[in-house]
């Protein structure tokens, strides 16, 4: 299926536009789990940082699954799709977190497989989204499914959505969609990401971080009320008893070698010349040099003078996030 999926989107993918103001993106680098079966929520409620509940056909949300020592292994967006719930990740994070899930299944009423091949996901993002769309949400982070097709709005700058079915239907809304909207690459839905805030963990980070410092707790990522999950002791302890150090933040590095998730970053203020945070994500930017989302110690990244990859590395400017950091002791 998915050969017949990439022939249909590889031929126009070739011709890419820095920054469409109408574009459409393939996103088969992302993969789908599907969570079925009568105790899927109690299971995966007992996995995963944010309330489970909340989840509905109309309602999607951010989320992560974590160690025991509550470091992140993963993070995704989580929605409904009929019956069962899908988490939509990196794909090269799918086997390890699938793999990871069934181990706690045990007696529970709850299948986990992998759907990336049973349904197609591509993105549309532009002011021209909704009026190309049948159904188009209109809050950040909530759905709609019509014609077989969910729509995932997704929070930006601009009109975002994620968009998931089944071939034929996706085949169609893409030849009808893809006649007026511009066909972008990875880097371009990475990019949207970025400025947008959204963390997303790779195999280069995970475990590199508590979910506070990728700002899940300003993304409505994290239910503090819940009760207990996978690395909850660390979480909520961090937030109530703890005083974050580290925090994510965007930034623009100038050179023209992509940093690579996980790369360390260095400044005069750092302790003993050790790292004083890593890259989370970054993608080219439009204006030159690269956009990215970095984990920085605090302090350093109010002393500033960031470099990537060492003293004499690339610099990195900080510019502001669409979301405000909590205030200190809140």
């Amino acid at each position: 299926m998915m050969s017949t999926w990439q022939e249909l989107v590889t031929p126009a993918a070739a011709s890419t536009d820095a920054f469409p103001d109408c574009a459409i993106t393939d996103l088969s680098h992302f993969g789908l789990i599907r969570i079925a079966g009568d105790d899927k929520r109690t299971y995966l409620q007992g996995q995963v940082t944010n309330d489970v509940n909340r989840v509905s056909e109309t309602q999607a949300q951010i989320n992560s699954y974590c160690s025991p020592k509550g470091r992140m292994l993963g993070s995704f967006w989580l929605f409904q799709r009929g019956e069962d719930l899908l988490m939509q990740l990196p794909l090269e994070r799918l086997e390890p977190t699938l793999r990871r899930l069934k181990m706690f299944v045990l007696r529970s009423q709850v299948t986990l497989n992998d759907a990336s091949d049973e349904l197609v996901r591509f993105g549309l993002s532009g002011d021209c989204a909704t009026s190309l769309l049948d159904a188009a949400p209109e809050e950040p982070w909530s759905t709609t499914t019509a014609g077989d097709v969910t729509v995932l709005r997704l929070p930006g700058d601009r009109p975002r959505f994620n968009l998931v079915g089944p071939l034929e239907a996706m085949a169609s809304l893409w030849s009808r969609v893809s006649k007026r909207a511009t066909p972008t690459g990875p880097d371009f839905w990475a990019l949207m990401d970025i400025r947008a805030g959204l963390p997303t963990v790779f195999d280069e980070t995970a475990e590199a971080f508590v979910p506070q410092m990728a700002n899940l707790q300003l993304l409505d990522g994290i239910s503090f009320t819940k009760g207990c999950y996978t690395g909850q002791e660390v979480v909520a302890r961090m937030q109530y008893l703890g005083k974050l150090k580290r925090r994510m933040y965007r930034a623009r590095i100038t050179g023209e070698t992509r940093p690579e998730p996980g790369t360390e970053l260095f400044s005069p203020s750092g302790e003993s010349g050790q790292g004083i945070g890593r890259v989370v994500d970054a993608a080219p930017s439009p204006e030159g040099g690269f956009e990215a989302l970095v984990v920085l110690q605090i302090n350093s990244a109010e002393a500033g003078g960031i470099r990537l990859g060492g003293a004499d590395g690339p610099r990195l400017v900080l510019e502001p996030l669409p979301y405000a950091f909590e205030a200190e002791g809140a």
